[in-house]
């Protein structure tokens, strides 16, 4: 394990280098053309960068494990995160970069947003508990869904955030949002997979007990309260590192 997430490390670097070499010649005078030409790479880099630690990964299967939700709203709360995940390194990088150093704690990290958006998932686990417990089981809303893709995605991603600061810094903004919205499009088809996963997962295990409706419902209960309890310990985990 620890070998292949210095591959995958290995591999983000390689292309954040060549990268840089773009966006300076780019800088320098060079074409549309020559950046089209690498953008492709940018949804790789994406990919690759959301397979390593972090990118509420654990938090998506976890919510997904324990919701009801149907295969196709469950991609699109893996879609939410996605987009809120990237746009929030971009939106930190337009209108706070003369503040970056003094709102970032640590390299690539937003400590205030991390903790706002682990306890406000720490409160829809709470929710969860006491639906498992009560034995409220009901299809899970479309907009409830979409709340946990946005409230886990609040996080910026790190690596958005160098390359909108690399290419304002250089004065062309354009192409490090061009590269953003590329690294989107990788970092979605990661997250999506997550989530197919997770739900085509909980969707065999609820078949496979179906001639068994009391032990299905208490199944259900269970990993619910469960992925209810993992939420809370990770926005208290998260709460009192900080």
């Amino acid at each position: 394990m620890p070998f292949l997430v210095q591959s995958l490390i290995d591999v983000q670097r390689d292309i954040y280098l060549t990268f840089a070499d773009t966006i300076r010649a780019f800088a320098s005078g060079g074409g549309w053309l020559d950046l089209a030409t690498f953008l492709p790479m940018a949804i790789v880099f994406g990919a690759v960068h959301a397979m390593t630690p972090g990118h509420s990964k654990t938090v998506l299967a976890t919510y997904l494990a324990g919701s009801t939700i149907s295969v196709a709203r469950g991609l699109a709360v893996s879609l939410t995160l996605s987009f809120t995940h990237v746009l929030m390194a971009v939106i930190i990088a337009l209108f706070s970069l003369p503040l970056i150093s003094i709102a970032l704690g640590s390299v690539g990290r937003a400590p205030a947003m991390e903790n706002i958006s682990r306890s406000l998932l720490g409160l829809i686990g709470l929710w969860m508990l006491w639906r498992a417990i009560c034995g409220h089981r009901h299809c899970d809303g479309d907009n409830k869904g979409l709340l946990v893709g946005i409230v886990a995605g609040l996080i910026p991603c790190p690596l958005t955030l160098f390359v909108m600061i690399f290419s304002m810094q250089r004065g062309v903004t354009e192409a490090g949002l061009a590269f953003a919205a590329m690294m989107m499009l990788g970092v979605a088809t990661t997250l999506s997979t997550v989530a197919l996963a997770t739900v085509f997962f909980r969707q065999a295990l609820a078949a496979l007990i179906a001639s068994h409706p009391l032990l299905l419902n208490r199944v259900s209960r269970v990993i619910e309260g469960l992925a209810g309890l993992i939420l809370v310990l990770i926005a208290f985990r998260t709460v009192a590192v900080s």
